[in-house]
């Protein structure tokens, strides 16, 4: 069964929101917290470690110098779910949740783009060198991971048969002509 429209934004807009606000109170903290560029407390001893750092780039430090274009990217993000949302007859209640992560996270990473000019990264492995990240980039990684699992694997879209489906839409496709049709031949009578 396939969430109506009202299911679909309103947990899209709960979950995105729900991101956006623990991206940015977590950035606030960190901000007020930690000393730019030192290393901070390690949340899991040999795993994560805190540290801030000023991302000029994109998720995960990469694009540095294109901050206006992820900006733009947010929005196209944001425009893409919406539309995908609204037109999409057959989603996954984890396609749904998944998307909204993803736009939570694209708008908490705009957001500090647009009033800082970089991104506030503070989740430092210690266990392999890979680039510091926030709750955002979490958000947009596993979003992405989420929507993909759910369309694949639950999307009700990926049960119905093809041929029947093509079927109904010539059979409404039809009727729609022959409805214009009666109507322009009443209307010249």
């Amino acid at each position: 069964m396939s969430p109506n429209r009202v299911w679909r934004f309103a947990t899209a807009a709960g979950v995105s929101a729900l991101f956006l606000v623990l991206d940015q109170i977590t950035k606030a903290v960190v901000r007020n917290v930690l000393v730019l560029g030192a290393p901070g407390p390690e949340l899991i001893p040999g795993v994560i470690r805190l540290i801030y750092v000023q991302n000029i780039g994109a998720a995960f430090s990469l694009g540095e110098g294109l901050g206006g274009a992820f900006v733009l990217l947010a929005l196209a993000v944001i425009a893409a779910t919406v539309w995908y949302l609204w037109k999409t007859p057959l989603v996954s209640r984890l396609e749904v949740i998944g998307l909204a992560m993803v736009v939570g996270g694209a708008v908490g990473n705009a957001i500090d783009r647009l009033m800082c000019g970089y991104v506030v990264d503070f989740f430092a492995t210690e266990f392999i060198d890979f680039p510091v990240f926030n709750v955002a980039d979490i958000g947009i990684t596993v979003g992405v991971v989420l929507a993909f699992v759910g369309f694949t694997f639950f999307s009700p879209a990926n049960k119905v048969d093809a041929t029947e489906e093509l079927n109904r839409r010539d059979a409404q496709a039809r009727a729609k002509r022959e409805a214009k049709r009666a109507a322009r031949k009443k209307g010249d009578s």
